[in-house]
């Protein structure tokens, strides 16, 4: 048995412990206590306006600011794009290429605000272009239609199957993956021009950033590509005798900033790579890249000011230019014609060209005859054995 005095202390001891326990509950004031906000650090305000907390840092310079400086600072250096570079003229229709992802979304908004704002008084239009990859265009192109009612602009959507009688999907089957962004780039090209065409548009706007044009200049110098070297960083492009030409407002926007002002702002955008995009050359100079930027974040716009002040040796001239011009096509045949002029139109679909068959139709007419054979390959197949019992049980009903 405890003692009088074991217990008395025992006892005491207790009491105290309780009476502790209720001075810090007295005591302990919660952090997020409405009547106490807590106070904010000097080095914790935003550096452009000295009033806010400051919740990111600028992926281009790593500048502290707040969400309101940084829609401020994102708007008017893509508005001071578009005015030091003339982009638009007063009743001009421009064509924004939408694709529903976070490139396109956020130019399509930010082009409406910065016309209403700045009167820049051009009519925007929605161009959309249906490469007809399953799983990944037909939901981006759902987005583009949300985003048609948002912002309240017209939508004209372009497809392959109806331009060339062949989907993307088609095309990988027949030629493989490795090659898909070869075709889709050519084919996206010119359907982005004749889309603009249909619409009596003359000025397409594309989401190309800061990102996509410092990828271009390294891949340009990797691949050795000297022709288009020169050419990578130019703002607004035109071939000769084209109606149409197009122009970049994001090129010196970076793709963390442009992810971030969607975010903040909630647009609704698509947010899934194409699942033929990994197998493409550009993976490997963004890669590049990203490895360069996470060193020096200014690396991305110190290689585009590289590429817009590069200067090319100028060629020799040739004491016996050729007076006729070889054409190798698709099939072996080799053709001769004169010296091309940039400008030129193609034979068969009447698209610009420099030689007499353009990009497009000779990598159709490859297309058509890859078809062929594959088609009498799957003939062979389903003729006999467990294909054709197979096929033959599909198309049974119970």
């Amino acid at each position: 048995m405890k003692s009088i005095t074991e217990d008395y202390i025992w006892r005491t001891g207790v009491i105290i412990k309780q009476t502790a326990i209720k001075v810090q509950s007295v005591m302990f004031t919660p952090p997020t206590d409405p009547k106490k906000p807590a106070k904010v650090k000097v080095s914790q305000l935003c550096e452009l306006c000295h009033a806010r907390k400051a919740v990111m840092r600028r992926p281009k310079n790593l500048q502290k600011i707040c969400k309101e400086c940084f829609f401020l600072v994102f708007e008017t250096e893509i508005h001071n794009t578009i005015v030091s570079n003339n982009l638009f003229q007063k009743g001009e229709r421009i064509a924004v290429g939408a694709s529903g992802g976070k490139d396109s979304t956020v130019l399509a908004y930010v082009l409406k605000l910065l016309n209403e704002r700045y009167n820049y008084g051009v009519e925007i239009v929605l161009l959309s272009i249906d490469e007809g990859i399953v799983g990944y265009r037909d939901d981006s192109l759902a987005t583009v239609k949300r985003n048609q009612i948002q912002y309240n602009l017209p939508l004209e959507i372009v497809s392959y199957k109806e331009l060339y009688d062949w989907t993307m999907d088609e095309i990988v089957a027949c030629a493989g993956i490795r090659n898909s962004c070869t075709y889709c780039g050519v084919f996206r090209r010119q359907a982005l021009d004749r889309g603009a065409e249909k619409l009596n548009i003359h000025h397409v706007v594309t989401g190309h950033n800061a990102d996509d044009m410092a990828e271009t200049v390294l891949m340009n110098i990797l691949r050795g590509d000297v022709a288009r070297l020169e050419k990578s960083t130019a703002i607004i492009t035109q071939s000769a005798g084209s109606p149409i030409k197009r122009s970049k407002p994001f090129k010196y926007s970076y793709q963390k900033e442009i992810v971030l002002y969607a975010h903040y702002k909630k647009l609704d955008y698509f947010s899934t790579e194409c699942s033929y995009a990994p197998e493409a050359f550009r993976g490997t100079a963004r890669e590049l890249m990203k490895n360069l930027e996470a060193i020096r974040p200014s690396c991305i716009i110190d290689i585009i000011h590289s590429g817009e002040t590069l200067k090319l040796k100028p060629k020799k001239v040739k004491r016996a230019p050729p007076l006729k011009h070889i054409e190798v096509r698709s099939d072996g045949s080799v053709s001769l014609q004169n010296e091309f002029i940039d400008g030129n139109r193609c034979e068969r679909c009447g698209y610009l060209s420099s030689n007499r068959i353009c990009k497009a139709c000779m990598l159709l007419e490859g297309l058509a005859q890859n078809r062929a054979k594959l088609e009498l390959e799957n003939y062979a197949e389903l003729s006999s054995g467990a294909a054709k019992l197979t096929r033959t049980l599909e198309k049974l009903s119970f």
